[in-house]
């Protein structure tokens, strides 16, 4: 997959350095699995207009929800829908948490190259996370014991995964969890006996895994043939407004322009 070139994006490591007001600066902050879509879309909007600066955290999805309930940031990436009793919050806050679909994912339960399993299904999937299922060897692949790859539990990643895969049924004991889609991905890279789930954007060096058969691609996730595909969101308070800069960057996937980038960082564009 085609990556794009971040140097132009001036990154902030907290979102409290930065706070939203000036209308030359967008503070985004939010979901490592749309980090990549806001990056790209920061490195674009600057281009386009130097006057603007556009910063973008990664902190996980529920910590960019908090962000723009304390109006520490103008632009809240997340890899799920906001939870009512964030909009409950953003309510009292007096914040209109307004939502856009950005792109859309397929969750990619991936595993390390030498790996010789053709696929899992939800079920063997299910039970390799809660630690039914313990050695590769029950799902036809090496005798080896399983390491669990999983997200932090303030991601929205992780709990698209426990929506979706988990359904109820906690995640084994013997987890191991990590900050970031890139963390799992390197994890997995490293680890013959690994496996994890990120974003479609995020399997690099890595073998993609089919669920039920299926392989994530675009046309798998827009026809929901593939069982795990999610949208991608970025809230604002408010209706973003195309002709501002902070409209006009949470609606870049609309353009053209914004459809290659999201195409070019490895998600799917919505129709």
């Amino acid at each position: 997959m085609k990556r794009m070139t971040m140097g132009m994006i001036s990154m902030v490591l907290g979102a409290g350095m930065v706070f939203a007001g000036d209308p030359n600066k967008i503070v985004v902050d939010g979901s490592t699995t749309v980090g990549p879509i806001a990056k790209a879309f920061a490195e674009y909007a600057m281009h386009q207009n130097p006057a603007l600066n556009i910063t973008v955290s990664e902190s996980g999805s529920g910590n960019g929800a908090k962000s723009l309930l304390n109006n520490a940031c103008d632009v809240a990436t997340m890899s799920r829908p906001m939870k009512n009793s964030e909009k409950k919050a953003a309510q009292e806050a007096g914040i209109l948490a307004f939502e856009t679909v950005v792109a859309m994912d397929g969750l990619a339960l991936i595993g390390h190259e030498s790996n010789p399993v053709k696929g899992l299904n939800l079920d063997q999937i299910r039970a390799i996370f809660a630690g039914e299922i313990v050695n590769w060897k029950e799902v036809g692949g090496p005798d080896l014991p399983i390491v669990l790859i999983s997200r932090d539990t303030n991601s929205g990643t992780y709990e698209s995964f426990e929506t979706l895969v988990m359904k109820g049924t906690k995640i084994g004991a013997k987890a191991e969890y990590v900050g970031s889609n890139g963390a799992v991905r390197q994890r997995v890279l490293n680890t013959p006996a690994a496996i994890g789930y990120v974003g479609m954007a995020f399997c690099e060096g890595v073998k993609i895994l089919p669920v039920n058969g299926i392989t994530p691609t675009a046309e798998t996730v827009l026809n929901k043939k593939y069982p795990i595909g999610r949208p991608l969101f970025m809230y604002t308070n408010g209706r973003p407004k195309a002709g501002t800069p902070i409209g006009d960057f949470v609606l870049m996937g609309t353009t053209p322009a914004g459809q290659k980038i999201i195409e070019d960082t490895g998600y799917i564009p919505v129709p």
